[in-house]
């Protein structure tokens, strides 16, 4: 039996069950991991400017490719509590990430030793397993599990915590024989999925929706061909988006209150089935209940069976992994295509498509200062269906998931569930460092990007290019925007005179000053007709000198994006201007049909 450190045993298990990229921030608690880090080799370490942002990275490593396990590092203390924003997006989405946090030594743990506290009870209600590993002998099981528990069933986050005495207690392992533990996921039976494919075929107007579990699941082909199968349109929510392409014909489109279409709204009202798989009935998709279900039946298929009735009941619930459960609604289905016995679709398809053709918001302004929908526009035209996008929350967010246009699986890549200011940063470090050749976009408003701007050192210091598309209002836009229905305007806005940028007006921080400081490109835009000439130098630039480049869009103070203030998806206002022409919205998916 080969004899080594608690420690170097934890990060021979890292490369075992896969790990080639950590992120994190060193630290004394943590030293002797990084030790064994260093000894070991295999594993490529990005050093993070926060622990938080190093957490972030780990999100959007992970949710760039199947199979991805991203891992934070940090210290005692406060490392741990930083990251708890990460584990709470982790475990909000689906995410399985790994925190490895340092810890004061086990005789001192309870006794307020300098950054000692109890962060395996403080991260519970955020992971599906947190530990202080008080036994050296203990640090390969503890592993092993974690790994086995971040995969099975309804994936997410873990944290370990190692006290300093116990990562540097030796003990025997044996690295060269070490297994990980089989992965569990339930799956759906052949009469389960019969008696919902026979609730699917008698109905007239049937949806499919599609939810981030379906792309967790790697399960996205699959999808499709089931959608193809049967001819029925598919809903993608939110966390689902790229699953099947925008202009797919069974491409129904978004619903929900915010980042929704029209369209897609319209068809799901006229609905009389629906079919969900891998989603969790988000409130910002449904709103009302009785507005969502009146009128329709549903069946619910998750891995998690506790999901299965939690928002409402459904009319049949299925338990299982939704690529086990597509496996089989594939096969059942060309079984009943081959007897004749799946109904024609086609005219409800082609339903949803006139109404795709017809319902679309304008997105062609030439305004001065820029209103924002033309820089969803404009970025339609210089970003090609290979981009990933990253965003995470506020009327940037919801603009452009109401504009911009995703064709694959993991190139919509949103933090849905917990929404934290300044993800959008780190995130799209952690995608771009799984993905160096793919073209990564990220979206912010201007209070989202101050909130984790230091993160852009990272990518310079450690060359890993992105375009990074900085809309600024100078305004808590989404705030603002909710304001309204109490009749305020208060600490909201966030203008001021820039001494040292008067060329600013009242538009505050300077954003190329502070992008340029921190050793990243950017470059300045007022006029939208300049826009399409910036996003191709910004491409051009981030090639040339691997770093990421910053492309600000100073908008117009006040836009109000469309969104329902009742929280009814049937009743979502529309504050600008409709397109009535093709001009209007010149990069829509479909031409306008008037």
């Amino acid at each position: 039996m080969a004899r080594m450190t608690a420690a170097r045993a934890a990060v021979e298990i890292l490369k075992r069950e896969g790990v080639a990229d950590a992120f994190g921030v060193p630290g004394a608690a943590i030293n002797p991991f990084y030790a064994a880090l260093k000894a070991s080799g295999g594993i490529n370490h990005t050093l993070a400017r926060h622990v938080e942002g190093a957490s972030h990275m780990a999100e959007g490593y992970t949710r760039t490719h199947a199979g991805n396990i991203g891992v934070c590092i940090g210290t005692s203390g406060p490392a741990g509590t930083d990251m708890i924003t990460g584990l709470y997006s982790a475990i909000g989405d689906s995410i399985p990430i790994l925190c490895i946090t340092g810890q004061a030594p086990t005789a001192v743990i309870h006794k307020e030793d300098f950054q000692a506290v109890d962060i395996a009870s403080i991260a519970k209600p955020v992971t599906k397993m947190a530990v202080t590993v008080l036994e050296a002998a203990q640090v390969p099981g503890v592993f092993q599990q974690a790994f086995h528990l971040m995969r099975s069933g309804r994936p997410g986050p873990v944290l370990i915590d190692l006290p300093i005495d116990v990562q540097l207690t030796e003990i025997e392992f044996d690295p060269e024989t070490y297994e990980p533990l089989p992965v569990y996921k339930p799956a759906a039976t052949r009469p389960q999925i019969e008696k919902a494919l026979a609730m699917l075929t008698a109905a007239e107007r049937p949806l499919i929706v599609a939810g981030g579990g379906v792309i967790n699941a790697d399960a996205a082909e699959l999808l499709v061909e089931f959608a193809e199968l049967t001819g029925t349109p598919v809903v993608p929510t939110l966390m689902g988006w790229g699953i099947l392409p925008d202009d797919h014909e069974l491409n129904a489109g978004m619903v929900g209150l915010q980042t929704s279409h029209r369209y897609g709204n319209a068809t799901f009202l006229e609905s009389d089935f629906v079919l969900g798989i891998g989603n969790r009935w988000a409130n910002r998709h449904t709103g009302k209940l009785d507005v969502y279900t009146a009128g329709r039946k549903f069946v619910h298929v998750d891995v998690e069976p506790t999901q299965i009735g939690k928002i409402f009941a459904p009319d049949y619930g299925i338990a299982s992994d939704a690529k086990a459960a597509l496996e089989l609604f594939v096969t059942v289905a060309k079984e009943l295509k081959a007897a004749g016995r799946l109904p024609d679709r086609s005219a409800w398809a082609a339903s949803a498509q006139e109404r795709k053709a017809a319902l679309q918001r304008r997105t062609h302004f030439d305004d001065i200062p820029i209103k924002p929908q033309r820089v969803y526009e404009e970025m339609n035209k210089a970003f090609g269906p290979d981009t990933r996008y990253v965003s995470t929350i506020g009327l940037s967010q919801i603009a452009g998931a109401q504009m911009l246009h995703v064709y694959r699986p993991r190139h919509w890549i949103n933090c849905g569930q917990a929404g934290p200011l300044g993800w959008t940063i780190p995130a799209a470090l952690g995608v771009a460092k799984a993905d160096p050749d793919a073209p990564v976009v990220a979206l912010s408003g201007d209070y989202d990007f101050q909130f984790m701007l230091e993160e852009l050192a990272v990518g310079a210091q450690h060359k890993i290019p992105y375009v990074h598309v900085l809309v600024n209002n100078s305004y808590l836009g989404l705030i603002r925007q909710a304001q309204r229905a109490f009749d305020i305007d208060f600490q909201v806005n966030l203008e001021f005179e820039n001494v040292n940028s008067p060329e600013l007006g009242v538009y505050g921080v300077d954003h190329v000053k502070v992008a340029e400081g921190l050793g990243c490109k950017a470059i300045r835009v007022t006029d939208p007709a300049e826009l399409g000439a910036a996003f191709e130098q910004a491409k051009k630039l981030a090639a040339e000198f691997r770093v990421p480049v910053v492309v600000e869009a100073i908008l117009e103070r006040v836009t109000n994006i469309s969104m329902s203030g009742t929280n009814d998806i049937g009743n979502v206002v529309e504050f600008e201007e409709l397109a009535t022409e093709p001009g209007h919205a010149p990069t829509a998916i479909k031409p306008l049909k008037v």
